[in-house]
């Protein structure tokens, strides 16, 4: 890559910036940001909702003159090689970088949207940019009744955050148990006991039907038009109600691959790269959350900074540069409720045995401590840890390296502190 060639990006969170960063001050680097807030990590955005962190704490390193922020990317010109944006601008490139993340998904239930219209209830609220996150901090206090439709990550992150503030938190969960994709059935267990103490009311394997809403009036400064309406409470499947003046949405997130799809690049979860993140045009690259590899969409930090670097070693003309995919670790920390301190989760790979894996767990109730690694053969395929994670970087580097285990007592020596003694 020379500094001549145009390189635009379409997206400003944590992977178009960390691409930007990598390829230097020396590469022609445009980066199309669509929100107007200096870049942040979206990672933190439920230590801001539990008002632990400041919004400002969680800036990224500025980006200097390479990024345009509130500028949102409308159509790509493949033929012209160019990029049209809703102020009018038209960015040229050599090549062009698909950053452009994921959306929250919208679940389809009775009430949240009118026959005509795609505008969300007062009082219903996704949980995915920091406008989210301070639109939900200004209409959450003590009392307030908060629920929160999802359990996974995205949902308990919300609920144990709500709780902070005072609401009075219900979370409604489809699957039989929390974090479903990332814990067992007994780290769920102990992950749902520390929710309680926190004072969250839990419901699982519950499917919400539809919200309630009363009329609300129009919004102040808002134009003519129908009225708006606020959320008064959720129907649960089985006919149950529960009131809410707060409904919050984590039911996962979708890749954002309109734009791609529009310029007629492959898509199917996401949008469809190779080993060197190159979509089906050569010119146009996609990294973190709406891009697809090896049929996998990840939807992690982790995997897009990957992504990146990689990204950025390929464009400055690395010939033997190749992703290969990305073990994603997730970690959460949890606050308690009784003052002992915040309970810590480390999850990754497969902490559900197939037959024929080895399990070891090592559990203290008194330390409230769970620890267990799945063995398949001589290789570590996935575990999960909470309440203590000293071994955390060995497991995950063990893991993560896809290393043979070759003495009898290397499990033991990974899963505790002294050696398994």
């Amino acid at each position: 890559m020379t500094s001549k060639q145009r390189v635009v990006v379409i997206g400003g969170g944590l992977a178009g910036l960390r691409l930007a960063a990598r390829l230097g001050p020396g590469a022609a680097v445009t980066v199309l940001g669509e929100e107007t807030h200096a870049p942040y990590n979206r990672v933190l955005l439920a230590e801001v909702l539990a008002g632990r962190y400041a919004p400002e704490v969680t800036a990224l390193p500025a980006p200097g003159p390479a990024l345009r922020r509130g500028v949102r990317a409308v159509r790509i010109d493949r033929a012209d090689r160019a990029v049209h944006c809703d102020d009018g601008a038209v960015e040229r490139y050599d090549t062009l970088v698909l950053a452009t993340g994921s959306n929250p998904v919208l679940p389809p239930l009775r009430g949240l949207f009118t026959p005509d219209g795609r505008e969300l209830p007062e009082g219903v609220h996704a949980f995915r940019t920091m406008d989210d996150c301070l639109a939900l901090a200004a209409a959450v206090g003590p009392g307030v009744r908060a629920v929160v439709i999802g359990g996974g990550l995205l949902g308990v992150s919300a609920a144990r955050a709500l709780a902070a503030r005072g609401a009075q938190v219900v979370l409604a969960q489809q699957a039989e148990r929390l974090m479903e994709r990332q814990l067992d059935a007994d780290a769920s267990a102990l992950l749902r006991d520390h929710l309680d103490a926190l004072g969250v009311e839990i419901h699982t394997e519950c499917r919400v039907r539809g919200l309630t809403t009363i009329p609300a009036g129009r919004r102040p400064g808002t134009p003519p038009g129908p009225d708006t309406r606020r959320v008064t409470g959720v129907e649960l499947a089985d006919g149950y109600r529960l009131d809410a003046d707060v409904v919050v949405l984590a039911c996962g997130v979708r890749p954002r691959v309109g734009l791609a799809q529009a310029a007629g690049l492959e898509v199917r979860k996401g949008i469809v790269v190779d080993a060197r993140l190159r979509t089906s045009d050569p010119y146009v690259h996609a990294i973190g959350d709406c891009a697809e590899h090896d049929g996998r969409v990840y939807g992690l930090a982790g995997p897009a900074l990957e992504q990146a670097d990689a990204l950025a070693a390929v464009l400055r003309g690395s010939a033997d540069t190749a992703y290969t995919g990305t073990r994603a670790l997730t970690r959460l920390t949890l606050p308690t409720a009784d003052g002992a301190g915040p309970l810590d989760l480390a999850a990754f790979g497969d902490p559900v045995p197939l037959p024929g894996d080895d399990v070891l767990r090592l559990a203290d109730a008194t330390r409230r401590t769970y620890r267990k690694v799945v063995l398949r053969g001589d290789r570590l395929v996935g575990g999960v840890l909470l309440g203590e994670l000293s071994t955390v970087g060995a497991l995950a580097r063990t893991w993560e390296g896809d290393e043979f285990l070759t003495a009898p007592h290397d499990p033991f020596h990974l899963l505790t502190d002294d050696g398994g003694h």
